[in-house]
């Protein structure tokens, strides 16, 4: 049973470059700041809300205090502000104020001219759109080589944004290639990101025997089919279900509890199989008892199925 893999990636369809319009004509990049005050200690959220034509786009995301030169976010009042973000796309000039740790004020980018051509030379097309997201992801140029090196099937600047966006790094890459997978499909490894794929988790498989592939990886996590869940299972005797089965099972509902009600019951071990088929057709531990109660006693799991499909109630 294959589990269908496009949705993996939807959502980096969807996330990359954090809504740019990318058919505009380039334009003067600015819009508003605000900084509020972040639950990790040393870091503050810090917005970008870009205007335009168009409408607005906006980033947010925590940001580490350091990241700020010359902000002083413990003094204690009203202070006015004028501070530049400086990476290697470009420059983010900010103007405002801050108050007890919050504040606001407007922005504007001016990017590097000297930018989108070393960039060219590695490989990446950059025009002014990607330039202002590398800028604000803050895509080196040490970090564009350096994922060059790493041999990625995929790569582009769209990839190295999204890639700072959801930290994938090189010791992140090298991390899942200890764990014998290949780690070199880029859409993958931000999938990985998205959905919780972490080289802990492929090492902890291993342990218990399996041998998953990427794709494999993802659908577990996107259905919650994840290594606690499975100890869960192994406490009722199913300790080393196929993973497309354990898939299934958490697609239709064949949870550890499920099991529990039907070995009460006196179904010590259902096949795994025969557990999906239970709960696609609506074979519960209520429709069990009823039917016990009614004199069918007996009965076994296809039996009771198809009496299901067969609408016997």
């Amino acid at each position: 049973m294959r589990m269908r893999r496009t949705l993996a990636y939807i959502v980096f369809a969807s996330c990359v470059l954090f809504g740019v319009v990318k058919n505009r004509a380039a334009e003067e990049h600015s819009g508003n700041w605000t900084i509020n005050k972040s639950d990790e200690p040393g870091k503050v959220e810090f917005s970008l809300s870009e205007h335009h034509h168009g409408g607005n786009t906006s980033h947010s995301s925590d940001w580490p205090v350091t990241a700020f030169s010359g902000v002083d976010f413990a003094k204690p009042g009203h202070q006015d502000l004028h501070f530049t973000i400086a990476r290697d796309a470009g420059k983010i000039d900010c103007e405002g104020f801050l108050k007890d740790g919050e504040g606001a004020g407007v922005f504007h980018f001016e990017p590097n001219p000297d930018y989108a051509g070393k960039m060219s030379a590695l490989g990446f097309s950059v025009d002014e759109e990607k330039q202002f997201g590398m800028t604000v992801e803050d895509v080196s140029l040490d970090f564009a080589r350096e994922m060059k090196g790493e041999h990625l099937e995929n790569l582009d600047a769209d990839k190295l944004i999204a890639f700072r966006i959801f930290r994938v790094n090189a010791q992140f890459i090298h991390d899942l290639r200890a764990e014998e997978l290949p780690a070199r499909d880029s859409e993958k490894l931000v999938a990985f990101r998205i959905h919780g794929v972490t080289p802990q988790m492929v090492h902890s498989l291993r342990q218990a025997g399996y041998l998953p592939d990427e794709e494999t990886l993802v659908a577990m996590r996107i259905h919650g089919a994840t290594p606690e869940w499975m100890d869960q299972l192994k406490q009722h005797g199913y300790e080393h279900v196929d993973l497309e089965k354990l898939i299934a099972f958490r697609i239709h509902g064949v949870s550890p509890e499920f099991i529990g009600k039907l070995q009460d019951l006196g179904y010590s071990h259902p096949d795994p199989e025969q557990l999906i088929a239970m709960r696609i057709h609506n074979v519960t531990p209520e429709y069990i008892a009823d039917m016990r109660a009614r004199g069918m006693r007996d009965l076994t799991i296809d039996q009771l199925v198809n009496m299901r499909i067969r609408g016997i109630d």
